[in-house]
């Protein structure tokens, strides 16, 4: 595995763990979207282990790189789906936040098959 890979890994694990936590503290940046949207406050704690548990995945990929490849995978569909969920919210404007989490998910994938 290349330094390149490992740094693009580490950074797109931080930038969604980031997101994670920020779920779980509910800070308003995070959730007053959410609600907007329409998503159940029910859904959130299991929204947040989810990209926690993604960026671990994609951290472990270092080490053992199906795993790594596993949780890009899972989190470009958790990405994908709130993308989703924003576009049928028809809030077109904010559109850019789940895609600046999808791409670096997406490129972390991609060089990891170099």
């Amino acid at each position: 595995m290349s330094v390149t890979t490992i740094v693009i890994t580490v950074l797109t694990a931080l930038w969604v763990g980031f997101s994670g936590v920020s779920l779980l503290r509910r800070a308003p940046f995070v959730v007053d979207p959410l609600v907007s949207y329409g998503v159940p406050r029910s859904w959130w704690t299991p929204l947040a282990v989810a990209k926690l548990l993604g960026a671990a995945g994609l951290l472990a990929g270092i080490g053992v790189p199906a795993i790594g490849m596993a949780a890009a995978v899972g989190l470009i569909l958790y990405f994908a789906g709130a993308v989703v969920t924003v576009l049928r919210a028809r809030s077109y404007k904010t559109v850019a936040f789940p895609v600046l989490y999808l791409a670096p998910v997406a490129a972390t994938l991609a060089v990891s098959f170099s």
